[in-house]
């Protein structure tokens, strides 16, 4: 009587182990591609929404007038005449010359790149984000970067509030060559 043996041949796991090696040779690729064209992807919606929150805050100033705001943000010191700071539906908004100013408590939290008001630089990383640079000053130039990428300082744009005159916020273009 002949008995039956059950299992893979030699020949038949060697040729799913090629295919599976060649699969993986085209696809590694491709996914690692993918990862950088997220990162572009989240560096351009943070670009949009630093533009937004940027002219939104100049709007609000300049429709305030310089009429105190202290009603709408109950419990808080905001400045009366909206000179360094602005009152926004999450909370107060560091500004210098009508616009939010180059730090966490600027243009960070009126663009709501983090979960969390008002942002931390620990919220920041956890995001995804980082920064450099910045400050209150006029001149500040802030440097936000999406991390995870070959060179996180190439995956990044800047910005710096007005530095008064007719002058409105710069906002680079991004560089993606890193992401």
């Amino acid at each position: 009587m002949k008995s039956r043996q059950h299992g893979f041949t030699m020949i038949e796991l060697i040729v799913v182990i090629v295919i599976l090696g060649i699969l993986a040779a085209v696809a590694l690729p491709r996914f690692t591609n993918m990862q950088g064209d997220a990162r572009a992807a989240k560096l351009n919606a943070a670009r949009g929404a630093v533009q937004a929150a940027s002219g939104m805050i100049h709007g609000t100033v300049l429709v305030r007038g310089g009429v105190a705001d202290a009603a709408a943000c109950p419990g808080t010191a905001v400045t009366a005449n909206n000179t360094s700071t602005v009152c926004t539906e999450n909370g107060i908004i560091s500004i210098v010359n009508g616009y939010p100013t180059a730090n966490l408590p600027g243009i960070i939290d009126a663009a709501g790149l983090t979960s969390i008001f008002p942002a931390t630089a620990a919220a920041l990383t956890t995001e995804g984000y980082s920064i450099t640079g910045g400050g209150a000053a006029a001149n500040s130039v802030l440097t936000i970067q999406v991390n995870g990428g070959a060179t996180p300082a190439n995956c990044s744009f800047t910005y710096s509030p007005s530095n008064g005159g007719a002058g409105a916020a710069v906002i680079s273009g991004v560089t993606t060559t890193g992401c």
